[in-house]
């Protein structure tokens, strides 16, 4: 599973117009032959969006472009686009999971950006895609050594911790290792309505990537094994994993399964839950004084627990890109927004609106480092060496795997199965699957 983080020699090639065309070069006439037209996009009902909700007037007002988009539950959203896509329709903004983007490129919904980066009347001189991060852009935007879509609303697991409640209960500050979690701070944290941990579980995506791929890198375990491609959650490594989480769940809320991002935020900031691992998307959340009863001063922000393994913070988010299906002129439109929405220019106004950029220009901003504290725990996640690019496996068979993964996670979780006997049917089924796509005869790649 593992590749490496340096993007192809000809992802950098971008062939961009000289900087010194930079001052010729404007969005209001890049813009011009596009006034008028109407860019569809889905939204997700999370802080990113809203950010980007705020900054779309101006946009609008200079571009002379309409930004359209509607709210859809993230759940849905893969399905949403599928059906769109192969009805030769769709929004012509395409939100694009890391684990969505080979089933994207692969079935040719998606345009590879460089058709619009090349073209010196759309390119904005300073796009400079080295600026993001590289494993966010290999992640999100990268396809068989194609870009397809710039990173958006950039998540990576962190840890978010109540200091007062941790204090009151004898502790100097959060857990550093997992199992310290379990065995010292959730058993005491746990009592009187209250409990050590939460851990978003919602059967679904959420429960597969939250819930189930965290479970199983933080003890060293895989779904697949990497060298052999096997499936791999029979492993010791992998079944430790999965008996971790059910022993942590004893100090998790009741209907843990049927949580998910809002209910385990809202449980932490009603002071509930004293310790999360949530998001770096969701600090907006977190730290709005409507929502949250955290006192000043209470919240703590670092990276998730070391493991087995060390460092191997979950990682998530989402790139945009270009509908294949939409005509010429809304194509163009969609990437002018596109390069502006997550442009280094703009970057510091996402931020201060409620998003999470990728670009690496904005976090050396002292101003921003020391008014987030997620900051320095997000950006030391994203470095080599630290972030997993295949926290979940990036193929196009990802969404009708995780399916599975959900199904069956959540049967664990309730005890309706074991661990064993639970990684034993993922395994058949993401065999059968993995072997029907051609993995094993040599007729399709490995992992991205």
């Amino acid at each position: 599973m593992n590749r490496t983080l340096a993007l192809s020699a000809a992802l950098l090639a971008v062939s961009l117009p000289a900087q010194a065309s930079a001052q010729a070069w404007s969005l209001k006439e890049a813009a011009a032959p596009y006034a008028g037209t109407t860019v569809k996009a889905i939204f997700l009902d999370r802080p990113g969006y809203k950010a980007a909700a705020k900054l779309i007037p101006e946009f609008e007002k200079e571009s002379g472009i309409k930004i359209s988009y509607e709210v859809v539950p993230y759940e849905s959203t893969n399905q949403r686009y599928v059906l769109d896509f192969t009805s030769g329709g769709g929004a012509d903004l395409v939100l694009n999971d890391v684990v969505w983007i080979g089933q994207f490129a692969d079935a040719g919904w998606m345009v590879p950006m460089e058709k619009f980066y090349n073209d010196p009347k759309l390119a904005d001189p300073a796009l400079n895609i080295k600026g993001f991060f590289p494993v966010l852009l290999n992640s999100f935007g990268t396809w068989n050594n194609k870009v397809y879509s710039f990173p958006f609303d950039n998540y990576s697991g962190l840890m978010y911790y109540n200091k007062c409640t941790l204090k009151a209960a004898g502790f100097s500050g959060p857990p550093k290792t997992w199992d310290e979690l379990l065995t010292k701070y959730a058993p005491k944290l746990t009592g009187n309505g209250k409990y050590g941990f939460a851990l978003q579980s919602r059967r679904g995506e959420t429960q597969s990537a939250d819930s189930f791929m965290r479970s199983l890198w933080l003890t060293g375990g895989s779904l697949i094994d990497p060298k052999t491609f096997q499936p791999n959650l029979t492993s010791a490594a992998s079944q430790k994993g999965l008996q971790f989480r059910q022993s942590l769940m004893k100090f998790m809320p009741p209907g843990i399964v049927d949580q998910d991002h809002a209910e385990v935020v809202a449980a932490f900031n009603q002071g509930t839950v004293p310790i999360i691992t949530e998001w770096s998307a969701f600090y907006p959340t977190i730290t709005d004084p409507k929502q949250s009863k955290i006192g000043a001063g209470c919240l703590g922000v670092t990276t998730e627990p070391e493991g087995t393994g060390g460092l191997k913070p979950a990682l998530g988010g989402f790139g945009l890109g270009v509908n294949s299906n939409s005509d010429a002129k809304k194509q163009a439109a969609a990437y002018l927004f596109i390069q502006w929405i997550t442009s280094e220019k703009n970057a510091k106004a996402y931020v201060q609106a409620g998003g999470v950029s990728g670009r690496q220009s904005v976090y050396k901003d002292p101003a921003i480092r020391a008014k987030y504290l997620y900051v320095d725990p997000m950006v030391k996640s994203w470095s080599a060496g630290t972030a997993v690019p295949a926290f979940r496996p990036r193929f196009a068979e990802w969404p009708q795997i995780s399916q599975i993964v959900a199904e069956q996670g959540t049967k664990i979780m309730l005890g309706q199965t074991t661990t064993l006997a639970g990684a034993q049917a993922i395994d058949a089924q993401v065999k059968a699957i993995l072997e029907k796509a051609g993995y094993y005869s040599g007729k399709k790649a490995k992992l991205q």
